[in-house]
């Protein structure tokens, strides 16, 4: 399979820390309590600032940092389940605020695995013959949640985090699953019209978390053993892994259930909670510019979310 070089990488989150201590304000709970369950200490909350204006800061500091302008770019793909309006979509309103009238644009929601889901058509448009793509993940999920329900709303934070993507013949292979389940869900718009009699108040977000945790750790652990095998590789191969940063204690499952130390993940949960689309990314460009391991590296980007969903992709660094 055609692999895929990441020029460049980028991400943004919005200036508001809210800490753990200060949501214990309002709900019952507490800054060690939160940590002990999940690992987050703090996330970056929007104070106004929608899906569209995060994603395309993003957009803009990857032009910047390549030198490229727009039109130089021929696909650009927004992963997220939150975005401004149904239609137009994210990557449209991004088009057009970055300057870009060339460029394919679309949305995609695979909710928390949506980065991988998006890393994934991006390979196909590259082996295809586009020329660069831009991959954003974006979400601000805070807008979604039930600020009075403790077991949700010391999970979420807001961010956007994405890369610059042209073909290679580098390592690639990539794993994706789903199916149709519910533990998780993130609003909805029931049938309204002057034919039914349907109402509707303003659905937050919804999670059953034991099953989630279960799901998680056994299927995101299944799911890298499928993927090393089908690149005819072991743990042992692979620099790092970086997963969606839903929850600590999570990653930590998943690690416990490859047997592998969990110093092969890349875990910043604790600094940002759960960004659905943004995590990775945002995590992938902390590893990039800390220089956290060398080019050329072989990794593991692995999500997992509402759908359900969930996936894999190996590529070289």
């Amino acid at each position: 399979m055609p692999g895929v070089k990441i020029i460049a990488t980028a991400h943004y989150v919005p200036p508001r820390i809210v800490t753990n201590d200060e949501i214990s304000t309002w709900v019952d709970t507490s800054d060690e309590w939160i940590e002990k369950r999940t690992g987050i200490k703090q996330r970056h909350i929007s104070e106004g600032e929608n899906t569209s204006d995060l994603c395309t800061k993003v957009a803009k500091s990857l032009l910047k940092k390549t030198g490229l302008v727009a039109d130089d770019i021929d696909l650009i793909l927004v992963t997220t389940v939150t975005p401004d309006y149904l239609s137009p979509s994210v990557s449209c309103l991004v088009a057009e605020a970055i300057g870009g009238d060339t460029a394919v644009a679309m949305d995609i929601n695979g909710a928390c695995t949506g980065f991988v889901y998006g890393f994934s058509v991006a390979q196909k448009y590259l082996a295809a013959g586009y020329g660069r793509v831009m991959l954003i993940g974006g979400d601000v999920l805070t807008k979604y949640t039930d600020w009075t329900d403790r077991n949700t709303c010391i999970l979420f934070g807001d961010g956007a985090g994405g890369v610059i993507l042209t073909a290679s013949d580098e390592t690639y292979a990539e794993k994706l699953h789903s199916r149709g389940a519910r533990p998780i869900t993130l609003s909805h718009q029931p049938v309204i019209n002057p034919f039914c009699q349907n109402k509707h108040e303003m659905d937050y977000i919804k999670m059953d978390g034991r099953e989630v945790f279960k799901f998680a750790v056994k299927s995101v652990s299944e799911n890298i053993e499928e993927l090393l095998e089908k690149a005819n590789l072991t743990l042992d191969d692979i620099d790092c892994i970086v997963p969606h940063q839903a929850n600590g204690r999570i990653i930590e499952g998943i690690a416990k259930k490859l047997k592998v130390d969990l110093s092969k993940f890349y875990v910043n949960t604790q600094n940002y909670g759960n960004t659905s689309s943004a995590s990775i990314p945002i995590a992938l460009d902390e590893i990039v510019n800390g220089n956290l391991i060398a080019r050329g590296s072989k990794i593991i980007l692995s999500g997992f979310g509402a759908g359900l969903t969930w996936g894999s992709i190996l590529l070289e660094l």
